[in-house]
């Protein structure tokens, strides 16, 4: 069972990332190709569903599966519980600036009047590709943590050998 929860685990945390490198590789460079124009077409594209839908899924399935997997290893380790819980850091880092830095930006290329606030939805249009990278980043230091975690759960199981190691 926990292998399962680790794997779903990083299999969910990766999942994201992808989104999120192609939301600012390819939505973002949409969505600046010709303000204003470029924003009202994201806003007509975007009007039943976008992908913060995905990421109020996801998102939190990631916080659950990543906390789980802290539950389920505790016991095997401290070095574990260590990089299991850096994961959920960065996990947890990214939903804070999700909050506090993309969701005003979002509200502004999203919901403002085009007309009135051309400036400010242009510059928050960049400011939104730019601290994407950084949001992925995130994510990719978590990803990678979650890695660490799982090979040296499998070194100290490989090493433990018959010796009554619990594997789970």
């Amino acid at each position: 069972m926990k292998k399962l929860i680790i794997f779903l685990s990083i299999a969910c945390a990766s999942g994201l990332r992808l989104v999120s490198i192609y939301n600012t590789v390819v939505d973002a460079q949409s969505w600046t190709s010709d303000i204003p124009a470029s924003i009202q077409s994201a806003r007509d594209y975007f009007q039943h569903v976008d992908p913060r839908r995905f990421y109020a899924v996801v998102g939190p399935a990631n916080e659950i599966l990543i906390l789980m997997t802290i539950i389920l290893f505790w016991k095997n380790g401290a070095s574990l519980r260590v990089y299991f819980a850096v994961s959920f850091l960065m996990y947890t880092a990214i939903i804070a600036l999700t909050l506090a830095y993309f969701v005003p930006r979002d509200l502004i290329l999203f919901r403002w009047s085009i007309p009135e606030h051309l400036e400010q939805i242009r510059a928050a249009a960049v400011e939104w590709s730019r601290m994407n990278w950084l949001r992925t980043l995130l994510g990719l230091v978590g990803v990678f943590f979650s890695f660490k975690g799982l090979d040296t759960y499998y070194k100290t199981a490989a090493a433990a050998g018959d010796r009554g190691y619990r594997s789970g």
